[in-house]
């Protein structure tokens, strides 16, 4: 039956001439990256979002954000792509997927080496001085902390946040028309490791519907578009893709 399934969503890409992939805090779960709601497990289990990843509590108490973000920093900074993501960036070199839409700030869709990749929530590759818009790359921003436990920029001293969406700020607005470019024109989107519960970007797939596409979906639990797909698969998201790929061979 697994392998039918597989059939199945390798016979879906065959047919499709422009395939889309959103992904999710799941894809990167196989690379040992906690999702967000996990019960005891997530990185929002046992801390309250709104008290430490809102841009108000950035501008307020940077102490307080940083003592969340820079050992989540650390924590992402020697993370590896998994199966999944190398399936991905093998789908699009093949020249089966055109572009990968990501809500992930772990840069691992591009260390995978996916080329088209719109990073709908920003990316940890970066951060921005607030004042004089110096910029840093991971590597940099942590000889940028003071003895308050504050990244500073080290031409004027103004505060430096990293290049994510925090909660409370809007999502960058060429990188949400470049992904509803993607999304209104798909024949299939790939759903991967996500539960299609986070807006803006879970308005994406009702675009690809919209337009005449199908979706595929491949994440555990429930979403909301369940009904609406072609195909839903609840195994481990790395094996899964893997099993796509085998079967397109």
């Amino acid at each position: 039956m697994e392998r039918q399934v597989a059939a199945r969503l390798a016979e879906l890409v065959g047919e499709s001439e422009s395939t889309v992939a959103l992904t999710g805090a799941g894809v990167s779960v196989p690379s040992g990256i906690p999702d967000f709601r996990t019960p005891e497990t997530g990185l929002w289990a046992n801390v309250d979002p709104m008290k430490v990843a809102h841009i108000d509590v950035f501008e307020r108490d940077p102490g307080r954000f940083w003592s969340y973000y820079r050992p989540r920093f650390h924590s992402l900074g020697d993370k590896r792509p998994n199966a999944a993501h190398e399936a991905l960036a093998e789908l699009e070199r093949r020249g089966l997927l055109e572009g990968v839409i990501t809500q992930n700030i772990d840069r691992l869709h591009r260390a995978a080496g996916s080329e088209n990749v719109v990073e709908v929530h920003g990316s940890i590759e970066t951060s921005t001085c607030m004042r004089c818009a110096a910029s840093y790359g991971l590597e940099e921003v942590d000889s940028l902390f003071d003895q308050e436990g504050v990244a500073v920029c080290s031409t004027c001293a103004g505060p430096v946040k990293p290049d994510v969406v925090l909660f409370g700020e809007l999502l960058p607005e060429s990188a949400m028309a470049r992904a509803r470019q993607l999304a209104g024109r798909a024949d299939l989107m790939l759903c991967v490791g996500s539960s299609l519960a986070v807006h803006p970007a879970a308005g994406l797939p009702r675009l690809t519907l919209e337009h005449g596409g199908r979706l595929a979906i491949v994440t555990k639990g429930p979403t909301p578009y369940d009904g609406a797909a072609e195909l839903k698969l609840e195994g481990e998201v790395d094996a899964e893709l893997e099993a796509l790929l085998a079967a397109l061979a």
